[in-house]
């Protein structure tokens, strides 16, 4: 009777663990009070979460991320760049953490992942712009696309 490969076995488990921080991402986004897109990202390093963020305004702001127009507030801060802010005012930091969110980051954003030392990246739906995940895969993370579970 053949083995399955330890590889395998850790790769099948990996993908659990970033099936079920997806989906309490997905759930993160809920609390987005944007209309156009509600995203929510979760930073997860050695198993324990340490850092969730969500799109939306500053705090003492206005929680309206769209102007009238429906276009999105330049000051409204992405999911991912709000988890990296909370992340940075504790007393833990996100070097070799996995960044869960649900929509690929956008290129500003790519910026900050990659100097906040985060190691991978695992999103389920895919921004328009893909230039920040491609700058960030030629600096070595790793990177995860996976269907919304």
């Amino acid at each position: 009777m053949a083995q399955t490969p330890t590889s395998l076995i850790d790769r099948e488990k990996q993908e659990r663990y970033d099936r079920a921080y997806l989906k309490m991402a997905i759930e993160w986004a809920r609390l987005s009070h944007c209309t156009r897109k509600k995203v929510g990202s979760l930073l997860v390093k050695d198993g324990m979460i340490i850092s969730d963020g969500y799109n939306g305004t500053p705090s003492g702001f206005p929680n309206a991320c769209e102007d009238d127009s429906g276009e999105t507030l330049w000051y409204v801060l992405h999911a991912e760049a709000n988890a990296i802010m909370k992340v940075a005012r504790s007393t833990n930091n996100a070097h070799g953490s996995t960044l869960y969110i649900t929509l690929s980051p956008c290129k500003e954003c790519c910026k900050l992942i990659l100097q906040a030392g985060i190691r991978r990246l695992v999103f389920t739906t895919e921004y328009k712009d893909t230039t920040g995940v491609a700058f960030l895969q030629a600096a070595g993370l790793e990177v995860v696309r996976i269907e919304a579970p």
